[in-house]
């Protein structure tokens, strides 16, 4: 088998407003890459989250003495940690530089996925996370005939840090049970499920980087054929399976 990335080349600065898939169609286009039943494309949340006009100017934000409060412990903009209470349901953690929060998709993360690497004049603007992920990856997903994950990077609570992580999904799996299946030398799987949708951003992670290298849309070619049509809030381990809370 073989797995074939590619970045697709000559992408725009996105913003809001802008018609994103119209956008990848080109990008396809120039990279010659007719899109294929098993291909995938992993697309950078950020780009998905300018496209929507996720942008917020902090000159906007009134601080709420929660807030502050909040704020003060972990060292941070106030105007920022009201922006991560109202993207979160409950805060779990507080620390100087980070708020782990289970924010309002039920993603547990760092400052609720807000953001301002990679935003223009970001010393007064940052980024908020698509309001449904799964669902921009389904429209996405719908006007350009392949599956679509989208991509951001997430800690991990067993290891140090951060990985391509889905937080959208449209077209493939997210989660893969496997339990009941044998192994090779005959033996059934009590416990493995994939994260499939995870692996493949990851994947797709790699060539996008984390820094100025300008690459936010992969196209993955020889993605393993997995029938089924996930969504990423599949892969949110319910709270009585959270060994951490």
């Amino acid at each position: 088998m073989q797995l074939t990335a590619t970045a697709l080349p000559g992408l725009p600065e996105v913003t809001e407003g802008d018609d994103l898939a119209a956008i990848l169609r080109a990008g396809l286009e120039r990279a010659a890459i007719t899109p294929a039943a098993s291909d995938v494309l992993v697309v950078a949340q950020k780009i998905v989250s300018k496209a929507e006009g996720r942008m917020v100017a902090l000159a906007d934000v009134a601080p709420s003495p929660k807030a502050e409060e909040l704020a003060a412990k972990a060292q941070k903009d106030p105007r920022v940690v009201e922006l991560i209470l109202r993207e979160s349901r409950e805060v779990l953690r507080c620390v100087p530089g980070v708020i782990v929060v289970e924010d309002r998709r039920g993603f547990v993360m760092a400052n609720a996925g807000i953001d301002a690497s990679n935003v223009a004049g970001s010393d007064e603007r940052v980024l908020l996370l698509p309001v449904d992920p799964d669902a921009s990856a389904r429209r996405l997903a719908d006007a350009l005939g392949l599956a679509v994950v989208i991509n951001d990077s997430f800690g991990r609570a067993w290891r140090m840090g951060t990985c391509g992580t889905a937080i959208g999904v449209a077209g493939i799996p997210a989660l893969i049970d496997l339990r009941g299946r044998p192994d090779r030398m005959g033996r059934s799987m009590l416990t493995s499920e994939l994260a499939f949708a995870d692996e493949i951003a990851a994947a797709g992670s790699l060539l996008m980087g984390q820094g100025d290298e300008g690459r936010p849309v992969v196209h993955l070619r020889g993605v393993p054929q997995v029938v089924g049509d996930g969504r990423a809030a599949d892969l949110v381990r319910p709270r009585k399976m959270d060994l951490f809370r």
